[in-house]
């Protein structure tokens, strides 16, 4: 049995990750457009790893994590988000659960982001009994800002994480 509960959109299917979900991880976090306003530069493979772990590991020890985002007529990979507590070094300090995600660049400008963003916050809401989640975004992401705002959240903070900008939202 697995410890992450699938929710299904009109058009996605948001399920764990599995160890069949690498080589595509691998090609997304190795992609400039994916990591431009994330992380920065292309993961390696060997850091994608380290994250696949991560993601099962949150929901081993958590309750919660990330789920894979999967094209319910293809099985195509989308991207990947959900709740997070990654103990992160940011003032002010995230003081609830942090929803994150990215899409497969061939995913951009489609609303995959909002369909799963939807159903993971209605989710939360329920698993987590509250509704304050937190989201760091680049004040460059313009998209990713304007997801987040449709969905609920405002801004906070400004904050700066690992010497880069970023902005600090939460939802109410």
């Amino acid at each position: 049995m697995s410890l992450v509960p699938t929710l299904e959109t009109e058009r996605l299917r948001l399920r764990g990750h599995t160890l069949a979900d690498y080589p595509v991880m691998v090609e997304v976090w190795g992609d400039e457009v994916t990591v431009r306003h994330t992380i920065g530069r292309p993961s390696t493979p060997e850091e994608t790893w380290g994250r696949l772990h991560r993601y099962a590991g949150h929901w081993a020890l958590m309750g919660f994590g990330y789920w894979a985002w999967e094209e319910k007529g293809t099985g195509r990979f989308v991207g990947e988000g959900g709740f997070s507590d990654f103990k992160r070094d940011v003032q002010p300090a995230l003081d609830a659960p942090e929803h994150g995600w990215a899409l497969a660049p061939w995913a951009h400008g489609q609303g995959f982001a909002l369909e799963a963003l939807t159903a993971q916050l209605a989710w939360a809401d329920a698993h987590f009994k509250r509704r304050d989640f937190v989201c760091m975004i680049a004040p460059e992401n313009e998209r990713s800002l304007r997801l987040a705002q449709k969905v609920g959240y405002r801004e906070y903070a400004r904050a700066l994480y690992h010497g880069a900008a970023e902005v600090l939202l939460r939802r109410v």
